[in-house]
């Protein structure tokens, strides 16, 4: 997640949040900055790192198997996304593990997912839709942040029901080496 604070403060806040084991990226002032935090229960190794992903192998003590996670922020201006596509799709280069890719990706897929404000450009979607496409990524239908740091408060939705109902009941038992998914 974009964290907006340097790498120091980030490990404190993650630290006292009870996550020891995490991967932080220093944010450029106020902008940016990255953390992916974990618990005991997993082995996380870090493949690749920039200023727009956290790319690691993750391995369950609980599930056989490994598979791959990818935080990922999208650049946010419309001149820069294709950028974000680039990267997004370099990253699907790689096909050895099962495949989930969460963050911010700074665009959304349909006009129904935008509430008020200026409508999104059609290219800009269809832009960011065969990005995803490119990489072989399903929607999962997520919807809203995981957690705020500026704001520093949960969501109403219940994060862990949603997992046990979806992705993480498949990695546990039907993810096959093919199925890559994007919340």
């Amino acid at each position: 997640m974009e964290t907006k604070v340097d790498s120091k403060r980030m490990e404190r806040i993650r630290r006292r949040s009870g996550f020891v084991n995490g991967i932080d990226v220093g944010a450029a002032g106020s902008r940016g900055g990255l953390c992916l935090a974990w618990r005991k229960d997993f082995r996380v190794s870090l493949k690749t790192f920039s200023k727009n992903h956290i790319d690691v192998k993750v391995a369950e003590s609980n599930v056989q198997g490994e598979w791959r996670y990818t935080g990922f922020y999208g650049l946010p201006y419309a001149n820069d996304q294709h950028d974000s596509w680039r990267l997004l799709r370099a990253l699907g280069q790689e096909q050895q593990l099962p495949w989930l890719v969460s963050g911010d990706f700074n665009e959304i897929l349909y006009p129904f997912e935008k509430s008020g404000g200026q409508l999104r450009e059609e290219r800009r979607m269809v832009a960011f839709r065969e990005a995803l496409e490119d990489c072989q990524l399903m929607d999962l239908g997520f919807q809203g942040p995981w957690f705020t740091w500026e704001r520093g408060n949960l969501p109403e939705t219940n994060i862990r029901e949603r997992l046990d109902r979806g992705w993480l009941m498949r990695i546990g038992c039907t993810f096959s080496n093919k199925e890559r998914f994007v919340i």
